[in-house]
């Protein structure tokens, strides 16, 4: 009877332990909604390498900001902005030595495939009279929308034109605006424009950077996560060259790869 209440104790333990261990296996990225499609590739990399498993939830970098400071239960945070990234360090809600500026962004005016606008024009073709809609991700809280604020003001445009915004919750919401023809121009990451399931779907000309400031994106090792040796593994996989080369198949601009040659880095 002993025996048997042993054997039964120590197979629950096991189911617990491997229930335990599967779960530690899994992390959570808060991640801008300008990395939806190449984060895509880069998790699925990474569990291939690792074997761990990447929970991704994309959104607009200034409600992730706000959710972490309430306690939202990520593991990183990938950012369209490197801003929110150090008023969490600031706040001792991150690991420290985390930060790592991983990518610059771009925007672009981008157009249904369809669309018969002369992008050649820049964003002066927002002047067009055929144009009743133009979407923006929301300023308030997406970097994106804030560069795309600041390149109308750069060319004097932006009083012209702000009556006919439609304002995405994030940048990936804003395409999808451009996409479905609730608008007839969006200026959107140039990252969203170059995945390949929206290639077919749009034309895009560049907005020169000089027309606002650099986005610079940055991530973070949250000290809220409890899965933090995986967590520091997946923020050493993007500052791999495999994946800053993928990153810029992009758009993005990346800095030089990093050999990470700490415990919590290894592959």
């Amino acid at each position: 009877m002993n025996i048997r209440a042993l054997y039964v104790g120590f197979v629950f333990a096991l189911l617990i332990g491997i229930s335990q261990l599967s779960a530690a296996q899994e992390i959570t990225v808060a991640a801008a909604a300008d990395l939806q499609f190449a984060f895509q590739d880069v998790a699925a990399r990474f569990e291939k390498d690792t074997g761990k498993k990447v929970k991704l939830i994309f959104g607009s970098s200034g409600n992730f900001f706000a959710q972490i400071q309430n306690g939202a239960p990520f593991d990183l945070f990938f950012s369209a902005d490197s801003d929110n990234q150090k008023k969490l360090e600031a706040a001792g809600l991150a690991e420290p030595g985390t930060l790592y500026q991983y990518a610059t962004g771009k925007i672009v005016l981008w157009v249904p495939a369809r669309s018969k606008l002369d992008l050649s024009e820049g964003l002066r073709v927002l002047l067009d009279p055929k144009i009743s809609k133009i979407a923006i991700a929301n300023p308030e809280h997406a970097p994106y929308g804030r560069a795309a604020v600041a390149a109308l003001k750069h060319e004097s445009l932006y009083d012209r034109v702000a009556g006919k915004f439609v304002l995405g919750e994030n940048i990936s919401q804003t395409a999808s605006f451009v996409v479905s023809g609730s608008a007839d121009i969006g200026i959107v990451a140039l990252s969203l424009a170059l995945a390949p399931s929206m290639k077919d779907k749009g034309r895009y000309a560049e907005i020169p950077a000089e027309d606002y400031p650099a986005i610079s994106q940055a991530a973070i090792v949250l000290k809220s996560s409890q899965q933090k040796q995986a967590a520091r593994q997946f923020l050493a996989f993007v500052q791999s060259a495999e994946v800053l080369k993928l990153l810029r198949t992009y758009g993005f601009s990346t800095p030089s790869a990093t050999k990470v040659q700490s415990n919590e880095g290894k592959r």
